[in-house]
Order: structure tokens, then C-alpha cells, then sequence
């Protein structure tokens, strides 16, 4: 997968726009982050999950999620490792992402 693929994957759900964080590319539902793209040059993004997301995700694909290091990766941040990932593997976790930090009310109008 690239940085396109996972662009691409980000901004297909409901209402995600494209912003920059710190210098590099994050992905928002009504400005509120659930996933960026690693600094230019890196082959990584990363999706904000729940610590029990993370853990089923890191589970099932260890050489695709792996948790950012220190207290943001206790929290639920969580790697994903381009090279290694598909769009079947890495979509699913962007939309528990997106449901992460989306509206209720904007989650229950579509069906993902």
C-alpha cells in the first residue's frame, strides 16, 4: 500500500477532509483527527483507535499495526506499516478511527 492508497482509504468516508498537523498530513471528521500520514520520506500512517481496537488489530496483523511509541500508543495510536498493509486490511481501521472520534449522530447516517 502507499501513502496515496491510504490517503485515498482516509478521505472516502463521510465528510473526511484533508488538514496538516506538525508538518505532515492528517485526516479529519469535523476537525478531529483519526488518522495521519508519517513525515514525508516514511513508509508509515497511523489511526486512532481504542486500546482494545488496538490490541485486536496488532492480533491480527502484527507486521501491519504496531502501537507509537510512549503514552500516545498506550492511548490507542496506532502504526500502520505501508509496505506491509493492503486496503482490505487497513480500511477497516480507518473507519474504526473515523468512528472513533466522529459525531454519533454523523456515524449512525452511514452504514460502514
Amino acid at each position: 500500500m502507499t501513502a496515496d492508497d491510504f490517503r485515498q482509504l482516509a478521505l472516502s468516508l463521510p465528510e473526511a477532509i484533508e488538514w496538516s498537523h506538525m508538518g505532515h498530513p492528517d485526516f479529519r471528521v469535523r476537525k478531529k483527527i483519526f488518522a495521519t500520514l508519517g513525515f514525508a520520506g516514511d513508509d508509515w500512517g497511523m489511526v486512532k483507535l481504542s486500546p482494545a481496537q488496538q490490541r485486536q488489530f496488532v492480533r491480527a496483523e502484527p507486521t501491519v499495526f504496531k502501537p507509537v511509541k510512549g503514552g500516545w500508543g498506550q492511548k490507542g495510536a496506532t502504526k500502520v506499516m505501508l509496505e506491509s498493509a493492503t486496503k482490505a486490511v487497513v480500511r477497516p481501521a480507518l473507519i474504526a478511527a473515523w468512528k472513533n472520534v466522529a459525531p454519533k449522530r454523523l456515524v449512525d447516517e452511514y452504514e460502514l
